[in-house]
């Protein structure tokens, strides 16, 4: 009997050792194939020398594969585990649009850093294309955070999230329920269900929101019936003399080459355009809603002084609960702060995940 306890013994921590060389062969195997790239392909700024880009593809919980951006500084230490950090873009937008400018200069400041592309947008899965759908962009990032806590460079507990524009109000809805998510910032942000549901400074009436409640609800007959797919809300395409401040804003980045990106396989034409019948399900979403439970892990709010959507980075701030901090950038408005490296306060940032991120 001692003898086949002993043969047992020795079985199981062979088959330990087994197991773990295979999954480490495994991992390699996945950073391996990882697809480096040249980042003037997929950037509309500058890449330092310093940080080598990838592509990288990983599923969601629901099996949907999400395309990313890994930015990794060429001087990592790849035999020791780093922090590192996700980054989401603005709503509407694919991740060569601002989120690779805050993943590769985390980068340059030591970070391993991912942008990823929210499914139903860019090159990431999901159909329709452009579909609306909250929940699945808040897995998306915990997805994200799966594929960074098994890479073997990374330490899964120290994962940080930084999320633009609509992805911000996404990271709040994912940190609530991910507690992975180490340390929390947000640039920018809109929240996609105050800004459905009131618009700006609470300027929709309740009367409007049902309309385009009704007008979404009546397209789905459409899209059921085999009808032609409608998209709504966006950017303009042209700009005229009745155009909006805040719209003309938007032009400038998205209808420009300072920012335009087309994802390959897309239109230019549908870009930031959700789809009609999708679009009422941010009526629904509450993502500030018990945001106060993220606590004890640290929250940063950045917003510009002059930014038209101000107001939900100080709702936020407000709701959230110790420790949090409202960075407010001097002279910078919404969409300054998506790609203008001079007023974005990339040094702030990599304080806030280098202190946290410990």
């Amino acid at each position: 009997m001692k003898y086949i306890f002993i043969l047992a013994m020795m079985t199981l921590t062979l088959g330990g050792q087994a197991y773990t060389q295979t999954a480490q062969k495994e991992l390699s195997k996945q950073t391996a194939e990882m697809e480096q790239v040249t980042p003037k392909e997929y950037t509309t700024f500058e890449v330092s020398d310093n940080v080598a880009m990838y592509k990288v593809t990983f599923k969601n919980q629901y099996k949907m594969n999400v395309a990313g951006h890994l930015f990794i500084p060429k001087n990592l230490d790849r035999s020791k585990k780093h922090s590192a950090i996700v980054v989401g873009h603005p709503m509407g937008a694919v991740k060569e649009q601002s989120a690779n400018v805050y993943a590769a200069n985390m980068a340059e400041r030591g970070f391993v850093a991912l942008s990823l592309d929210l499914s139903f947008w860019g090159e990431s899965e999901g159909e329709p294309r452009n579909a609306v759908a909250p929940d699945i962009y808040a897995e998306d990032f915990s997805a994200a955070v799966d594929f960074l806590g098994t890479r073997p460079f990374v330490d899964r507990n120290r994962i940080g999230i930084i999320g633009v524009c609509g992805s911000g109000s996404f990271v709040i809805s994912a940190a609530k329920i991910d507690p992975r998510m180490k340390a929390i910032a947000t640039v920018s942000m809109y929240d996609m269900g105050a800004a459905s549901r009131n618009a700006l400074n609470h300027s929709q009436t309740l009367e409007q929101r049902k309309k385009t409640i009704a007008k979404a609800a009546e397209q789905r007959y459409v899209e059921f019936s085999g009808g032609e797919t409608k998209y709504t809300s966006g950017t303009v395409h042209k700009l005229d003399e009745n155009t909006d401040p805040i719209q003309r804003e938007f032009y400038e980045f998205y209808r420009t080459p300072r920012g335009e990106y087309t994802p390959r396989g897309g239109s230019p034409e549908l870009t930031t355009h959700p789809t009609l019948s999708s679009n009422a399900k941010f009526m629904n979403f509450y993502p500030f809603n018990d945001i106060e439970t993220i606590s004890p892990r640290p929250m940063l709010f950045i917003t510009g002084d002059k930014a038209h959507s101000r107001e939900f980075s100080e709702d936020a701030h407000k709701r959230a609960a110790e420790p949090k901090e409202l960075y407010v950038i001097p002279n910078a408005g919404h969409v300054d702060l998506y790609d203008k490296v001079e007023l974005i306060p990339f040094d702030r940032l990599a304080a806030f995940f280098t202190e946290h991120l410990k």
